[in-house]
């Protein structure tokens, strides 16, 4: 199975091909601070089986670690341990993030307690339905075409 993605403005898109490894959720506060979010969900490959249009760029957010983004809008789009052949894509990022479900979890010590309540929240309309005249800058998910 192929597994199409990018960044927000579209200036990165990346292909993957199967079979994928695992798929995790990490609640570490490098993961918090790098998503500016409670955690990250990524789903790992092998570095081969990912191609990219252009590379991201990295941050070396440890002397281990190498954090993958698109230079102009900021998407987070990869961890990669930098002794390691495989590379973790966002899962958020992939064109169709629900044909993944994570298949384990980091840190769960560091997550905020809220998050086990975020089902029970009231829900709001999305931007489209509740602001007249919104325009969507984003680039849209590629479906079956890929990059």
């Amino acid at each position: 199975m192929d597994y199409t993605g990018g960044c927000q403005c579209g200036g990165i898109r990346y292909r993957a091909t199967g079979p994928r490894d695992r798929a995790s959720v990490c609640y570490c506060r490098m993961c918090q601070k790098a998503s500016g979010g409670p955690f990250m969900a990524f789903v790992r490959f092998p570095a081969e089986q990912v191609s990219w249009s252009k590379p991201p760029a990295v941050f070396a957010s440890s002397n281990i670690v190498e954090r993958g983004f698109c230079p102009e809008c900021g998407t987070p789009l990869t961890y990669r341990k930098v002794d390691s052949g495989n590379v973790s894509l966002t899962l958020h990022s992939l064109d169709d993030p629900r044909a993944v479900a994570p298949d384990r979890c980091f840190s769960p010590e560091m997550r905020a307690a809220w998050c086990l309540a975020l089902d029970a929240l009231p829900v709001a309309p999305t931007p489209e339905a509740a602001e007249p005249g919104f325009v969507n800058h984003q680039h849209p998910d590629a479906g079956p075409r890929g990059l």
